[in-house]
């Protein structure tokens, strides 16, 4: 059988009034049955729903967007306001849970459903949230956390190991921006699941492979950004402990900036994004050859500033009257040989001077002491036979042999009387 185009059928016959009567021949354009959904939707009367906030997007003012999550089921909704609900949804946070107030709406142009609301009331901080933070004032009390477990990161990696979905854009953020930093990097890359009941066993096993593994040098946990339970497989205990437990350097790129997860504060580093990641992980080889540039030329500066200054210095050694003329180192010690010999000789002169004085002196007095003084005055001196001066003539016999010395010369007599007066 042919199959006829629906179009033309459907312009040679009048289109089914109700839904039930349409055909294969006689089908509803997607238009008209999305004027009829958005239609039949209008007719529902506005209620209260209650749910935990997963996304929440105020940044523009008069409007408000929120994602609003069941409290037991993955199940969530789009809720978006204006005016009087986007100036109170400003007071509300990711994880709070809420009750809103509305009507459901299909928007024609994607026939897609949303809730307009007109209020939203606060119930209670969302039991999922509520959770994790639990978990992480507990682990906080175990230390998982702390700087002092920090490891630093590798300078210049070899090898990352890269946790991440498969073909996921995250893979090619990382690898991509970490290749044009650093062309010489090398990766090993673990899929797993980054989303759902699979994630956090999957993650824990990608990283403890990684961590196993002596090539890899630092580990990077990649992720794109997501809504707040897309996320939450990170903050799953075992992938905070195993990401704590890790020896390898391990760094954290879950989400987008504004994103966070338990696994930020175990990781050794936390990027904003997986691109971040990369930017910080490895080094840009411009800036290290930029470095090594400025380094080498610092040196050159150095050693020729050094050179420059033993160059002086050797000149000015060369330049020098003890070196040119080394005769002139001479000249200070002749002269002090000179001087030193003219003052000895004064001294030595004036020394015998003075001796010659005290000889004369000491002559001069023994000469006027001296026996011989008294014979020139004509005096003599007479001594006995035992040759002893005789200064009494009671010590002389007539008889006896006397010598006695004159001013010149000895005479020998013999004596023949003696006076006693």
């Amino acid at each position: 059988m042919e199959f006829q185009n629906p179009t033309a059928v459907a312009s040679a016959k009048p289109m089914p009034q109700l839904a039930k009567d349409t055909t294969p021949e006689t089908p509803w354009p997607v238009s008209h049955a999305s004027r009829v959904f958005h239609d039949a939707m209008a007719k529902w009367p506005a209620l209260w729903i209650d749910g935990q906030i997963s996304e929440i997007n105020t940044r523009r003012v008069g409007s408000a967007y929120i994602t609003l999550r069941d409290n037991a089921m993955e199940v969530s909704i789009q809720v978006m306001g204006f005016g009087k609900f986007a100036q109170l949804a400003r007071d509300f946070n990711q994880g709070d849970r809420v009750v809103v107030h509305g009507r459901p709406d299909i928007w024609q142009k994607q026939t897609r459903l949303s809730f307009f609301s007109d209020d939203i009331r606060r119930v209670g901080t969302g039991s999922l949230r509520a959770q994790i933070e639990e978990l992480r004032r507990r682990l906080k009390g175990e230390g998982l956390f702390d700087e002092a477990n920090k490891v630093p990161l590798p300078a210049v990696p070899r090898r990352i190991g890269l946790v991440c979905a498969p073909q996921a854009r995250a893979e090619g953020d990382v690898v991509t921006n970490a290749r044009l930093r650093w062309p010489a990097i090398e990766f090993t890359v673990v899929h797993a699941h980054v989303q759902g009941s699979q994630c956090p066993s999957d993650v824990v096993a990608a990283i403890r492979r990684l961590d196993a593994d002596p090539d890899v040098d630092v580990i990077v946990v990649a992720r794109g950004g997501g809504s707040f339970e897309d996320l939450i497989g990170f903050s799953d205990e075992s992938v905070v402990r195993a990401t704590a437990a890790c020896v390898t350097p391990i760094v954290s790129a879950i989400g987008h900036e504004d994103d966070w997860t338990l696994i930020d504060l175990a990781a050794d580093l936390r990027a904003s994004t997986p691109t971040d990641a990369a930017k910080r992980v490895v080094p840009d080889v411009r800036e290290q050859w930029n470095i090594v540039l400025q380094a080498r030329q610092r040196l050159e500066n150095r050693m020729s500033a050094r050179m420059d200054a033993e160059t002086r210095l050797l000149e000015g050694y060369a330049s020098r009257p003890s070196l040119t003329n080394p005769l002139t180192m001479l000249e200070q010690p002749q002269r002090f040989v000179d001087e030193s010999r003219a003052r000895l000789d004064i001294a030595v002169r004036r020394l015998v001077d003075s001796c010659c004085a005290d000889v004369d002196r000491f002559s001069a007095a023994l000469t006027a002491l001296s026996p011989q003084s008294t014979l020139d005055r004509g005096y003599a001196v007479v001594q006995g036979p035992d040759g002893h001066v005789v200064d009494d003539s009671a010590l002389l016999a007539a008889g006896d042999a006397i010598a006695v010395t004159l001013k010149r010369g000895r005479a020998q007599a013999t004596v023949t009387r003696i006076d006693a007066k």
